[in-house]
């Protein structure tokens, strides 16, 4: 799993490569808002409501007209553009999403337009879990169970990924460990009883003394 500043703003293709309808491309970061008003600017400056979608133009930001030349001007593409605001979204950071035309060369040319902006970089893989995770958004076993669910290719396997990230696993984890918890406290309990009683009576006159626990203790310990 990659490990970077958790102050970068990073972006990738979070829908599947190749030609589609409809490809995803996620930005998240302290500075992607600011991405949001390069490639797709309005006249007001505002960014877009929370968590509703907007239809924008996505343009080349002046950045890339100075990094790639004359061929960085007019307009990219269409897009639905959406804005998540932290910690409201899904790594915790602030996140937009351009969901664009899914050809190749549109999103060359999204990915192109935010790497020519300063601060952001190409997410490694796996790192927008990764920024989840560290931002208490997911636990493990989420993180797993969510990988397992993009790799499934059976009814079972889905469903059992689901669970896991529905939180089924950590249940039964956090059960076992309070259950241990429980027998060591019990544990902790009886061991101080036993050193008290031998600090007045001989140690060899006590031999079945953890001997005499009930058997639901005995197996709990």
């Amino acid at each position: 799993v990659p490990s970077r500043d958790s102050a970068d703003t990073i972006f990738a293709l979070s829908s599947g490569a190749g030609r589609a309808g409809v490809s995803v491309i996620r930005v998240s970061g302290p500075q992607a808002g600011t991405a949001l008003l390069e490639l797709a600017p309005i006249a007001t400056g505002a960014l877009p409501p929370p968590r509703r979608a907007v239809l924008r133009s996505l343009v080349w930001p002046k950045s890339a007209r100075e990094a790639i030349g004359s061929q960085a001007t007019g307009t990219i593409d269409q897009s639905l553009v959406l804005w998540f605001p932290g910690p409201r979204s899904f790594t915790g950071e602030d996140v937009v999403e351009f969901h664009t035309h899914g050809s190749r060369a549109v999103v060359t040319a999204v990915l192109e337009a935010l790497g020519s902006l300063r601060g952001l970089r190409l997410a490694e893989p796996g790192e927008f879990t990764r920024q989840a995770f560290e931002g208490g958004k997911m636990e493990l076993t989420q993180v797993e169970g969510l990988s397992d669910l993009i790799n499934a290719d059976t009814e079972e396997q889905r469903k059992q990924a689901l669970a896991q990230m529905s939180g089924v696993q950590r249940a039964m984890y956090e059960g076992w460990r309070a259950q241990l918890l429980k027998a060591l406290r019990g544990f902790l309990v009886n061991t101080k009883m036993y050193v008290a009683c031998c600090s007045i009576f001989r140690c060899a006159e006590m031999p079945n003394f953890f001997a005499g626990w009930s058997p639901s203790a005995q197996r709990e310990i």
